[in-house]
């Protein structure tokens, strides 16, 4: 429904995806899925799901937004009309859950992961990647001050890669780091395939997809405990710090580099969370369990 254009092309492209759904047949057997986000995206996918459901089909809503808990309260009145057209809904943390079901029975609503394929870990590297959106609210800012205080000089590399979307949080220097802008995905992941720590010091997150990546990869996580990442960072798994705190990421980062021990064991422990709980071949079958069930419940 979307592809990063606006105006009229943003139009065009909802208008064809309005069409897709008008022209659905084999309702008996099928599901729409919608994912729906915050904002503008929440009222643009919530009209598709809306119409799917009047249509007669099975839909399922998956939520994603960072912070769709808070636009929630602000816009209590739109989700509750655009979680109803659900006949199941999908999230990613305990704090959209606990919107989700003050919406609907809580039988309508499944909470699982984000999942993704296995890695394939090479030799470990002294690298530490940060993968996602260059900006404030992924707490670059606190990333690059921390990296002063311990990073330069350490003989560790850091790499920051994803598109610019704040500039003023990227430095006109900074030793022993490197700012690789967008990569393809493959690109990303080779790149997590040889570091040793992956950091994503987020002030605002859903269930980031670059956390479990890291996980399948080996590496040792530091991260925030925002949205769901301490659903999946917590016992022991990786280093979870404040959002915002320059001091405490600096620390977290410091162990992490200096104690192997310590960044063997967490990584180990978050490959073996990943292998039973955040796979793709652990994942899916839930997914299309409840596909199935939507269709039943129709």
């Amino acid at each position: 429904s979307r592809d990063g254009r606006r105006g009229v092309g943003a139009l065009v492209i909802f208008a064809r995806a309005v069409g897709s759904v008008l022209r659905l047949r084999g309702r008996e057997n099928s599901v729409v899925v919608v994912h729906l986000s915050q904002g503008g995206s929440f009222v643009r996918e919530g009209l598709l799901l809306h119409l799917a459901r009047r249509r007669g089909f099975a839909t399922v809503a998956q939520l994603h937004g960072s912070s769709f808990a808070g636009f929630a309260a602000r816009r209590p009145r739109l989700v509750s009309r655009v979680l109803s057209s659900a006949t199941r809904i999908l999230v990613l943390s305990d704090e959209s859950r606990a919107v989700a079901e003050s919406v609907v029975d809580h039988d309508r609503v499944l909470q699982l992961p984000n999942a993704v394929p296995d890695g394939a870990p090479a030799v470990k590297e002294k690298l530490v990647v940060f993968g996602g959106a260059v900006s404030h609210r992924k707490g670059v800012d606190v990333l690059v001050e921390a990296w002063k205080r311990v990073g330069v000089g350490s003989g560790w590399k850091l790499m920051v890669a994803g598109p610019v979307i704040d500039e003023h949080v990227v430095p006109a220097e900074l030793a022993d780091a490197s700012f690789l802008g967008p990569l393809a995905h493959r690109a990303l992941m080779d790149l997590l395939d040889r570091s040793a720590i992956a950091v994503l010091p987020s002030r605002d997150e859903a269930m980031p997809m670059f956390i479990l990546e890291a996980m399948a990869r080996d590496n040792c996580i530091v991260a925030t405990p925002v949205g769901g990442v301490p659903d999946v960072v917590g016992a022991g798994r990786g280093i979870l710090v404040a959002a915002g705190d320059v001091a405490a990421l600096a620390e977290a980062i410091r162990s992490a580099m200096t104690d192997d021990d310590s960044r063997l064991a967490m990584a180990r422990s978050a490959r073996c969370a990943f292998d039973e709980t955040f796979s793709a071949s652990v994942v899916y079958p839930q997914v299309a369990a409840l596909w199935d069930d939507a269709i039943s419940s129709r």
